[in-house]
């Protein structure tokens, strides 16, 4: 049955914040501590910047199991639903997503809509159709999480095949509480204090000062900072960045090409750790010299598939309205992989390629 609104978890409950304030913390001490680990050529420093997100899931997984266990024991509510609309988001695999608009008449509740992303093997799908009715499952006090049942029981599919659903009005629709701002600052305090907390930690002067003091003015040859017509470049020993004016894009033909170019002059054989893509930003972190990292040659990458990439992701993730997107590009996994991960008003989605741009998979919006 449909649960009233209170009964939904709430986003800005003291645990919630607590948990966005640690992720964000852990976000930024992680990249901070592989800029700077970087930069001052620290190994220890730049495999805790890798190794912290990994202790960080372990932990928060193992903090979970017990609700998972809970939520487990719930008996799902099952109910017939009627196909409203339905669309594919996909199609390069045998199972592609296709996004459900469905009317749920749960047996005990008044009807209700709700928009979900299935798996469909293709010689199944002219069995799904709009006005036909399916049988789905979902949590009593989470009527947004549905999934479809495809293979109901008897009593469910002889209830589905003679069943008549009238359509419940398009007010009805549930859809899962959004985060609100109080859980995006507490994300963003944890970000920001984290990435200083590690800045301050291991560069006790990071904004300067009289540098030539304490090191020769030779310490650091390769910083400079320059304006050209594509925006501002900023490099150092170990970590590059461009910015892009207001009209132009990274998805611009040619300007992806142009600005690793630009990143990488004079050092065109130093393999990079990972490659950061933004709409008008690009970062590059260098291998250090004399440290073995998994590195890969910017050069290899499909520069020509990349907006077509972006453009599959920010369409066929599930993502209503795309907000922001952001490439990342290394070889931690032992392979060249292209993450693509596309952000909306309420929830994020990825997709994955090879170093030749093909895709591997997808994670759809919930």
């Amino acid at each position: 049955m449909v649960t009233a609104e209170s009964a939904r978890p709430s986003h800005n409950g003291p645990v919630a914040l607590a948990q966005g304030f640690l992720t964000g913390g852990v976000v930024g001490a992680s990249l901070a501590a592989l800029v700077v680990g970087t930069v001052i050529e620290s190994v220890p420093v730049f495999v805790a910047g890798l190794g912290l997100p990994a202790v960080y899931a372990l932990l928060f997984f193992l903090a979970r199991m017990p609700r998972r266990a809970r939520e487990a024991a719930v008996v799902p509510c099952t109910a017939l639903a009627k196909i409203e609309s339905l669309r594919a988001t996909g199609g390069e695999s045998a199972d592609i997503p296709v996004r459900f608009v469905l009317s749920v008449d749960p047996d005990d509740a008044p009807a209700h809509r709700v928009e979900m992303t299935a798996d469909i093997n293709l010689v199944d799908v002219p069995d799904y159709r709009p006005g036909g009715t399916v049988v789905v499952e979902y949590p009593p006090d989470r009527p947004w999480r549905v999934r479809l049942v495809q293979r109901p029981t008897p009593q469910w599919r002889s209830r589905a095949d003679s069943a008549r659903i009238d359509s419940a009005p398009e007010s009805t629709l549930v859809q899962q509480p959004p985060e609100g701002c109080a859980f995006g600052i507490a994300w963003l305090l944890g970000l920001l204090l984290g990435a200083t907390a590690v800045i301050l930690l291991f560069l006790p002067d990071p904004f300067g000062g009289d540098s030539s003091a304490s090191s020769p003015p030779s310490s650091n040859p390769s910083a400079a900072a320059s304006s050209s017509t594509s925006g501002t470049v900023t490099s150092s020993s170990g970590l590059g960045t461009i910015t892009l004016g207001r009209d132009r894009s990274m998805l611009d033909k040619g300007e992806l090409r142009r600005s690793v170019a630009t990143l990488t002059k004079g050092r065109a054989a130093s393999p990079a750790i990972t490659l950061v893509v933004q709409e008008r930003m690009m970062s590059v972190v260098f291998t250090p010299a004399g440290v073995r990292a998994p590195g890969f040659q910017l050069r290899s990458l499909p520069y020509e598939r990349i907006p077509a990439l972006v453009e599959n992701a920010r369409t066929t993730l599930g993502i209503d309205s795309p907000q922001s997107w952001q490439l990342t590009a290394d070889r931690i996994t032992g392979t060249l992989t292209i993450r693509i991960t596309v952000t909306g008003p309420d929830s994020t989605a990825s997709l994955e390629a090879d170093g030749a741009g093909k895709v591997l998979r997808r994670s759809p919006a919930p």
